[in-house]
């Protein structure tokens, strides 16, 4: 078992660690060399105190925030925070203690129903919002000129006039994601500094609530936009809040998997809205309704946020969160409703006090954290990472597929029904291979499967579009659906999972919730021009063109993860310092070595991830930093070793 937050910062290599105090009396720094030395300082901010300081330090903690019963808890809680693995050595824990600790490790799914219940409640909630997606794809695509229409849009787009309107068909459908984009992201911090986990994810479901009723009553396509709109104040600020709330609660040993819940979820919501589809497609209308089935449709989103609203009270509030407001005591009542023991959570408690003594220190020494994402070279190139990534989530076309996929099965040869039949079965495919990604994302990395899957979904985005010169029927369906279901298999561990991990772990502590601000507002923007684009570019260059233009994107993914994006799997937040320090000439040169291995029989130039991967063959591989732990090409390299310890080099 590893510290709750201790794996992800490391301690700076300079002999024995000082304590917190010998830190604050060391000699001024230059800015960059102190905020580095505070991010150190966030790894083991315990380490080289004495075991009777730390207790004392644990029980003083204990007074001064009205638990004086707890400090014998909190005296096992400091010796335990800082070093949670030597819990057999320490005469001071009881049997009992012992047991529940070494369970931890052999046990790690062995938790409290209320940690399972808070989980649950707060990744749910990510279904509704994907299949709304889902539902409007329906509700908002164009009958194009040969009137393929699927779902619900039979009756909404003739219904509101705006049939053969692309644009205006596009900015209705991604209303939504223009909210998120503009407004719904950024009012993440705000929202949770004024009301907290809870209340923020109580609110955005309770919006979330009356927007997905309301689109259900409208009759015009600017009243369905404003509603859309408005849902997307709503899933903004969600999307950022649930992976911090959980995260905050969770404990580090499962703590990895529950975040990638987050694309499981997601899948699970694409497939909600695809069934939903199929379940209210041949509604008949009553008298003096018209469209009653499309509207069943978008608002019976609405069921899920309302279930959240009644049941997230019942989860504990985040105990970072009531520690940032001073109340500790109640911190340590939630903790203690997450955990087997009070050991366990005076030991989380005390240590999330300390890194929160630290980060205020950080936060009193850095400057502009907005300057700094540029400034400072650790943080511009976590930023250029992640942006990567969330900018790919989208530009790899699997949205198109999520958003359109009833049209484009359309377009193939598919009945109406039928098109939804499909559809549903890309959802299903896309929740199953979601699940293994909780597996796959730490067994195999997030670079490998970048790598892997960015030029298979190209390819299978090619097979799709050119499917559709087949010219015999039955040939041409089946193709353009095998290529769709075979993007989805690969998306669904790869691009799927990799981007919001990526992202959450890229950035050092300071600036992490500023970072998965621009993330999210990245992805939710760039959906919002997808959304608003596919139409026109399929009436424009027809779906074999514009199956082509993501195919390509697809292509240029791969490249920019090759040259661009750092490995981050396996490594504490002290490694991910020195990572993300390399000059990007190095890394750049590290890709190209990983592209270009001489073979051991000849001389001819052959990509070492082919070599290694695809023919099987011992290859070494090629070596990033002088590190015993991180993989080094001496010769590849020559130049880029000397820029080492340029933190701010390019």
């Amino acid at each position: 078992m590893s510290n709750p937050i201790a794996s992800t910062v490391g301690s700076p290599d300079t002999g024995k660690p000082p304590s917190v105090e010998q830190h604050e009396q060391s000699a001024p720094k230059s800015q960059p060399e102190d905020l580095h030395r505070l991010n150190s300082k966030l790894a083991h901010p315990l380490s080289g105190i004495p075991h009777e300081e730390l207790m004392e330090m644990g029980a003083s903690y204990a007074r001064e925030n009205e638990m004086e019963d707890l400090q014998d808890e909190f005296r096992k809680g400091a010796l335990l925070a800082q070093n949670p693995q030597a819990f057999d050595t320490l005469p001071l824990l009881t049997d009992d203690d012992k047991y529940y600790l070494r369970r931890e490790v052999t046990h790690k799914w062995s938790h409290p129903k209320d940690l399972y219940h808070m989980v649950v409640m707060e990744w749910v909630r990510n279904p509704y919002k994907h299949a709304v997606k889902a539902r409007v794809t329906l509700a908002n695509n164009r009958i194009t000129d040969e009137t393929v229409i699927n779902g619900a849009n039979l009756f909404f787009l003739k219904q509101f006039g705006i049939e053969h309107r692309e644009w205006i068909a596009g900015l209705v459908n991604s209303a939504p994601y223009l909210a998120c984009f503009t407004v719904g992201c950024w009012l993440t911090h705000p929202l949770n500094k004024q009301f907290g986990r809870r209340n923020t994810i109580f609110i955005t479901c309770f919006i979330s609530f009356v927007t997905c009723l309301w689109q259900g009553f409208t009759n015009t396509w600017p009243h369905m936009f404003v509603a859309r709109f408005m849902l997307g104040i709503g899933i903004g600020p969600k999307s950022s809040t649930v992976p911090v709330y959980a995260a905050e609660c969770s404990p580090p040993a499962i703590r990895g998997a529950l975040v990638m819940m987050w694309q499981m979820w997601t899948a699970f919501g694409i497939m909600l809205g695809y069934i939903a589809d199929v379940a209210f497609y041949n509604v008949q209308d009553p008298p003096h309704i018209t469209g009653l089935n499309w509207r069943l449709m978008l608002a019976s989103a609405m069921i899920i946020p309302l279930i959240v609203c009644f049941q997230v009270y019942f989860c504990p509030e985040s105990p970072r969160y009531e520690m940032l407001k001073g109340r500790h005591k109640r911190a340590f009542n939630s903790l203690a409703r997450l955990r087997w023991t009070k050991v366990q959570a005076a030991r989380d408690l005390f240590y999330m006090h300390t890194l929160l003594k630290v980060e205020a220190e950080l936060n009193r020494k850095s400057g502009s954290k907005l300057v700094e994402f540029f400034t400072v070279g650790r943080n511009r190139r976590a930023m250029i990472g992640s942006e990567i990534v969330m900018f790919m989530q989208q530009f790899c076309g699997v949205n198109v597929i999520a958003y359109y996929s009833s049209v484009i099965f359309k377009d193939s040869g598919f009945s109406v029904i039928d098109s939804l039949l499909a559809s549903l079965g890309f959802g299903i495919i896309n929740f199953l291979f979601a699940i293994p990604a909780v597996y796959t994302i730490d067994t195999f990395g997030r670079r490998f499967l970048l790598l892997t899957t960015f030029p298979l979904m190209g390819l299978f985005l090619l097979f799709t579009g050119f499917s559709f010169w087949i010219p015999d029927r039955e040939a041409r369906i089946g193709c353009v659906a095998l290529g769709i279901y075979l993007f989805g298999i690969v998306y669904s561990p790869g691009e799927g999972p990799v981007p919001f991990t990526y992202s959450a772990e890229a950035y050092p502590l300071y600036i992490r919730d500023l970072g998965m601000s621009l993330a999210t507002a990245t992805t939710w923007g760039f959906n919002w021009l997808l959304s608003m684009t596919w139409l026109p570019l399929v009436r424009a260059f027809k779906p074999q063109g514009a199956f082509g233009y993501y195919a390509a994107w697809n292509g240029i993914g791969f490249v920019l993860v090759l040259l661009f994006l750092p490995e981050t799997k396996g490594r504490t937040l002290e490694e991910l310092d020195r990572v993300f320090e390399v000059p990007t000439r190095s890394q750049m040169k590290y890709g190209l070595a990983q592209q270009e291995i001489t073979t051991l029989t000849s001389n001819i130039q052959v990509p070492w991830f082919f070599k290694r991967y695809i023919f099987q063959q011992d290859a070494p591989p090629p070596k990033l930093l002088e590190l015993e732990d991180i993989e080094y090409h001496p010769d590849a390299f020559q130049s880029g070793s000397k820029e080492m310890g340029e933190g701010n080099s390019v």
